[in-house]
């Protein structure tokens, strides 16, 4: 399973302080994505989904993590045993997917079954930069849904109604910007 980036601590990818995860790889192609470097299926870090277990479990504070990408439901079958292992450890599970969560499941794919059986939220859809949500935080176009497949989390907290984050880190000389997809839309 090959990782673009690992932010290991985040309140910008969901409710909570959160371990958020980018995939390496997607088979969409949505103008003004906002991580073109990760569209590639080549590159990333070869990863095991037990060491990531471990890793994520060792993590102090977190409320869950986040699987972003890419395209998650590219690495189905991994994430679906990171997330099952992490969601029995009493953490919740936030999936973004460009397709829609009815796609998802239409597929008959085990291993997606699995992924979403794991999840609590999930915001699905492709991105459309035409389209820019400001009013629902952690979601970055109007078209897209946001999902509770579990009762983790109630869709009317105030929290995922809040104004939009973002977070800047500089990380072994590079500068990481995570949690707003402002590519293509400007500056507020």
């Amino acid at each position: 399973m090959p990782l673009g980036l690992v932010v290991a601590d985040t309140e910008a990818e969901g409710p909570g302080r959160r371990f958020a995860l980018w995939v390496q790889g997607c088979p969409l192609r949505c103008p003004g994505c906002c991580n073109p470097e990760l569209l590639p299926f080549r590159g990333g870090t070869p990863t095991d989904p037990d060491a990531l277990v471990a890793r994520i479990l060792a993590t102090p504070g977190i409320e869950g993590i986040s699987l972003l990408g890419g395209e998650p439901t590219a690495h189905a079958a991994g994430l679906a045993r990171v997330a099952a292992a992490v969601q029995a450890a009493g953490l919740t599970v936030m999936l973004y997917t460009g397709f829609t969560l009815d796609a998802l499941r239409a597929r008959g794919d085990a291993d997606v079954d699995a992924l979403l059986a794991a999840c609590d939220l999930v915001v699905d859809g492709p991105y459309d930069r035409t389209q820019p949500d400001r009013t629902r935080r952690w979601i970055g176009s109007r078209n897209q849904g946001l999902h509770a497949l579990t009762g983790a989390y109630d869709l009317a907290d105030p929290r995922f109604h809040a104004g939009e984050t973002l977070e800047i880190r500089l990380v072994g000389g590079e500068i990481v910007v995570n949690g707003w997809p402002w590519k293509g839309r400007g500056l507020p």
